[in-house]
């Protein structure tokens, strides 16, 4: 069973004598972190790094890597099984704790019971401010132009939001799922927006023409 060492703290952690170990580790991937260590230069002196580098739906993603044990900052939690240390930054010990490292199917397995905070349903994020004047003169052209001229068609535009220079608006109707939804945003939308409305840049489709749901708006930045 590894021990847990944190810098002068209980071995328990900060949670004190009784709270749940930051880290344990398998025999068998105590080896075969040793193997792997063994041919990097001066060994002895390598603590392997374990840290949670983002999250990827329901569970964390990491980085785990070789660096100098004696690097380690004095908010570091450091985890020892016999000798092989395992060093986890400060940011990733609330991440990780509780978590046990295994080798299965030759790799490396992280069996971690924490998980990335749930983002909020789409229905709870509260509406866009669309009170400033350049949303109101986006509305305008929605409204006196654009809706207008595809509600023949069964469509509509609803501006979503303004951030920046990006107009985010939402299709639904006719122009929902449309094939020429595209098309009917670059060269009719946007242009007649960019026209009235110079502060605007740029203007972005956010609808979900697969399922018909609304996206965040924020994806559509990336």
């Amino acid at each position: 069973m590894a021990s847990m060492a944190h810098n002068g703290a209980p071995p328990d952690g900060p949670d004190g004598p009784g709270g749940p170990a930051l880290l344990t580790i398998s025999d068998e991937a105590r080896e075969k972190i040793l193997e792997v260590r063994a041919a990097e230069p001066d060994p002895d002196t390598l603590a392997l790094w374990l840290e949670v580098s983002g999250a990827q739906g329901t569970t964390y993603t990491y980085d785990m890597y070789f660096q100098r044990e004696d690097e380690a900052g004095p908010d570091d939690g450091i985890v020892r099984h016999d000798d092989l240390a395992v060093v986890v930054p400060s940011a990733s010990i609330d991440k990780i704790r509780g978590a046990r490292l295994d080798l299965q199917g030759g790799g490396m397995v992280l069996n971690n019971p924490n998980r990335p905070p749930a983002s909020p349903p789409i229905g709870s994020r509260p509406p866009a401010d669309l009170s400033g004047e350049v949303p109101q003169r986006v509305l305008q052209v929605l409204d006196e132009q654009i809706n207008p001229a595809i509600a023949a068609h069964g469509g509509r535009a609803d501006l979503v939001a303004v951030e920046e220079s990006i107009a985010y608006l939402r299709l639904s109707g006719g122009c929902q799922g449309c094939g020429l939804a595209a098309v009917t945003l670059s060269q009719g939308i946007e242009v007649a927006i960019l026209d009235a409305v110079p502060e605007i840049t740029r203007v972005v489709d956010v609808t979900d023409h697969a399922s018909g749901d609304n996206p965040y708006f924020e994806s559509a930045k990336k």
